[in-house]
């Protein structure tokens, strides 16, 4: 696929094209916009994608100005307060070419909308919406996490880099009440009573938990708007526009002004206006689907009319997508989640990947029963569907190598599987996962280890092994997209390959290779004399008997063709 000259290009940037001239002869500076720039011209696919999540305010502060907003000074439990990360943040580490060093074409970070203004108390200090899942106002964002005019830059310099941007949105429910957020209309909302997860109805119709109030996701009564919300938008000027939005939104759809329609137009219009690419959508089961299926319906639309407006800025004709965290799917499930008393195919409403819950346990099995299981599956029932996978996650207390001890063999197992890839924000440098006096989730949630990964020799060479993969795997859609077939038992060796209309790619993976000299089996693949191109130890060899030659220190080869 590759010509020789472009192959040359990859092999000086995969490793370190620029050194500096610092004493410290171990950091590189890599060439990012070169990266970026042959990225675009392979085509991307969501059934490969490799997606970054991150919590915005864990990851990097790029305004320290915008820190404290809404007299947010009490003191919190331990990772329960926000630390600074916002949107700016983000932008500044896409703009340096750290996601395009790791091979991510997607970026997924924690919602952004303004926020509960107050605390709950847990009784291990106060907890406050630093993760963004505690709505005030979907029709603004945090200040803490920054602007519009901020997400507009984030969204406009991924593009610029050919990586899409998703956008976490959450219907089912708002922030909890406190002292300085009262609950929503009782028309509006549900404060009881507590899901017991056990049917559909006492996981749909109930609150997530307490003090959670749940949006009516299933009724098409018209309610009216808020007065704390009118009287808020009155203040900051913009009454009179929401309000002929909306007129002009159930006017040309037709919905009854039900509590989701309001919601819907509200997050379609981040589509609208900014072009936005897809939703992750949080808390999936717990809304009746018929919403999800509106949303998508909706979220198309607003999608659909950005690229005419915009169309010098369109990537590729990829429709808007969706991926839904329905907690607890597995790929096993194939298209249905079982409730125990009905069954959803939520891939039927407007979804075309889920989150998949199952790979942090199959990465126990070796690597051909997990790739075997992936392929069948993916190229079976879900067949023009996905899955995302992951290791690691915001809220999964019980993650794959919580301890961080196989951060080189978790890379090859999310990034090498078939399917899409969830790179937890520090799962690449191994960012510890265990945080003294965390109670719950907020262990999975310390803020980014820069530090780390400046100082460490260590965290150097786990991320450099993480950055290979990736954008070996962003090179080739064969990788998550394509057809998975065993060519090698001892060593194991095995291909993927990947057709769409004119398109083809298709490569060879080598894992638990002997270090040192090493023959790869590749008869029935590539044929003899083929020029091969190992981008891991960047050699190039020719296929000789239907085998290759390495010799080098490392344990896995990424081949592609070098002509």
């Amino acid at each position: 696929m590759k010509n020789l000259l472009i192959a040359s290009i990859l092999t000086c940037l995969l490793l370190s094209c620029v050194q500096t001239k610092k004493d410290d002869a171990s950091k590189t500076v890599f060439a990012a916009d070169s990266i970026a720039s042959t990225a675009k011209e392979i085509p991307f696919t969501w059934e490969g994608a490799n997606i970054y999540f991150l919590l915005t305010d864990r990851f990097h502060n790029g305004n320290p100005e915008n820190d404290l907003n809404f007299d947010r000074t009490d003191t919190t439990g331990v990772l329960r307060g926000f630390m600074g990360g916002d949107l700016q943040g983000i932008t500044e580490k896409i703009k340096s070419g750290y996601f395009d060093e790791l091979g991510v074409n997607a970026l997924w970070f924690t919602p952004v909308v303004e926020q509960i203004h107050g605390a709950t108390d847990e009784g291990t200090g106060a907890t406050y919406g630093y993760h963004g899942y505690w709505a005030k106002d979907w029709t603004a964002l945090d200040p803490n996490f920054g602007t519009k005019k901020d997400l507009e830059t984030l969204v406009k310099t991924a593009h610029q880099r050919n990586i899409r941007i998703l956008m976490d949105v959450v219907i089912n429910h708002t922030g909890p009440v406190t002292e300085t957020d009262p609950a929503w209309p009782l028309d509006w909302v549900r404060m009881e009573p507590t899901c017991e997860f056990t049917s559909y109805e006492n996981t749909t119709s109930c609150t997530l938990v307490d003090n959670l109030p749940d949006i009516y996701t299933e009724s098409d009564e018209a309610v009216k708007l808020p007065d704390p919300l009118l009287a808020k938008w009155k203040s900051e000027g913009r009454l009179s526009n929401e309000l002929d939005e909306l007129q002009l939104f159930f006017e040309r759809t037709g919905y009854p002004r039900a509590p989701r329609f309001y919601i819907i137009k509200w997050l379609t219009d981040y589509v609208n206006d900014l072009g936005i690419d897809g939703f992750r959508v949080d808390t999936v089961k717990h809304a009746d689907e018929k919403a999800w299926a509106e949303l998508y319906k909706e979220a198309s639309y607003a999608f659909e009319t950005w690229k005419k407006k915009h169309p010098n800025k369109v990537l590729d004709d990829n429709p808007f997508y969706m991926v839904g965290e329905v907690y607890d799917y597995g790929i096993s499930n194939g298209r249905w989640f079982d409730f125990g008393d009905k069954k959803v195919d939520y891939y039927d409403h407007g979804f075309k990947s889920l989150i998949n819950f199952e790979l942090k346990t199959d990465a126990e099995k070796s690597y051909e029963t997990i790739f075997r299981k992936y392929h069948k599956l993916l190229q079976g029932k879900l067949k023009s569907k996905s899955v995302v996978n992951y290791l690691t996650s915001h809220d999964d207390g019980t993650p794959f190598d919580k301890k961080r001890e196989k951060p080189y063999y978790s890379a090859n197992v999310l990034l090498l599987c078939p399917g899409a890839s969830q790179i937890y924000y520090g799962d690449e440098s191994a960012r510890t996962l265990i945080v003294e006096g965390t109670q719950g989730d907020a262990t999975l949630r310390s803020f980014m280890n820069w530090s780390e990964i400046d100082s460490l020799v260590e965290k150097q060479n786990i991320l450099k092994h993480w950055q290979k993969l990736g954008q070996f795997r962003r090179n080739h859609p064969a990788v998550g997209a394509g057809k998975h077939r065993r060519l090698a038992k001892s060593p194991y060796v095995f291909s993927r390959s990947y057709i769409d209309g004119e398109f083809k790619d298709k490569v060879v993976i080598g894992l638990d290779l002997p270090k040192g000299k090493k023959s790869l089996w590749v008869k029935g693949y590539f044929g003899n004399g083929t020029r091969l191109f190992d981008s891991y130890s960047e050699t190039e060899v020719e296929v000789k008997n239907g085998k290759v030659l390495l010799d080098n220190p490392y344990d896995i080869a990424l081949l592609e063709l070098a002509q």
